[in-house]
């Protein structure tokens, strides 16, 4: 095993990231990381053709964040080591794509009605290289003079509960899970103590048998400005004794994103072995 720690969970502008793979993994250079897991929402960027593979000498790992539905608590899917041509998982890729566009015209809508904004769902999309969500509603918002930030955006605007939010229909777990599982990778539940789960270990038992291999155990939760529903420490416990994967990263969305966090989590090699002998990568 080399050294180096990883960060398992950064998005790029295949998604609402606002940094290319190659900018990636030359901060991770720089702060010392040796593998990186590229997460993108409901795509895979088209400059990884191969599940893992080395840029700038640093292990890059396809991955992908797929938005499901957990039996209806709402949450999103890890999935790491895919093949990014496997069909199920481009299948998968495709209705994703239909439902984030219609939840964009949807959104504009409401903006232009309940707002008063003239914006137009082109001109959103005109700011996403790949995967259009509610980041680039914010950037035009932004960049319109509406508001002062993209967070101001979010709070004012897009989170749920405000004027502009539309759901996303989104496919369940199990779904996610074969795709993941069909392209080759192994799963993982993103940054589990923001999700409203009363009973973890009743929770852990129903999903582990029906495709959730493991848990993003390891995630910056001070930085997060929602209210944990469990402390990571009691859902670590809880996830050992179930068998799960532990993952972990910073969910990086880059400079002048709404999630600029690189370099706030370190996740050692050992959980990233066990996640290669998961997937058949190594013995």
């Amino acid at each position: 095993m080399k050294g180096g720690d990883a960060d398992l969970h950064l998005h790029t502008t295949a998604s609402d990231g606002t940094q290319r793979i190659a900018e990636l993994a030359g901060r991770a250079v720089l702060f010392g990381l040796s593998t990186i897991a590229i997460t993108d929402h409901d795509t895979i960027s088209p400059e990884l053709t191969e599940r893992v593979e080395e840029i700038q000498g640093v292990e890059v790992i396809t991955g992908v964040e797929i938005k499901v539905d957990f039996d209806g608590v709402r949450g999103e899917l890890l999935g790491y080591f895919t093949d990014p041509r496997a069909p199920l998982l481009q299948e998968l890729f495709s209705f994703m794509q239909r439902a984030r566009r219609e939840r964009m015209a949807e959104m504009v809508e409401r903006c232009r009605d309940r707002a008063g904004l003239d914006i137009t769902a082109e001109e959103v999309g005109a700011l996403a290289a790949g995967s259009v969500g509610r980041p680039h509603l914010a950037q035009l918002l932004v960049e319109r003079g509406v508001v002062g930030s993209m967070r101001e955006a979010f709070d004012r605007l897009l989170a749920k509960g405000r004027p502009c939010y539309v759901a996303l229909d989104k496919p369940g777990f199990r779904q996610g899970a074969a795709a993941v599982h069909a392209a080759g990778g192994v799963t993982s539940i993103a940054h589990p103590c923001l999700m409203e789960v009363g009973d973890w270990e009743g929770f852990f038992a129903r999903v582990h048998p029906e495709g959730v291999d493991g848990v993003e155990a390891f995630y910056p939760y001070e930085l997060a400005r929602s209210r944990l529903h469990v402390l990571p420490a009691e859902l670590t416990r809880l996830a050992r004794e179930e068998g799960l994967l532990l993952t972990g990263g910073s969910d990086d969305h880059g400079p002048g994103s709404v999630k600029e966090a690189f370099g706030a989590m370190r996740v050692p090699l050992q959980y990233v072995d066990a996640l290669k002998r998961a997937c058949g990568l190594i013995p």
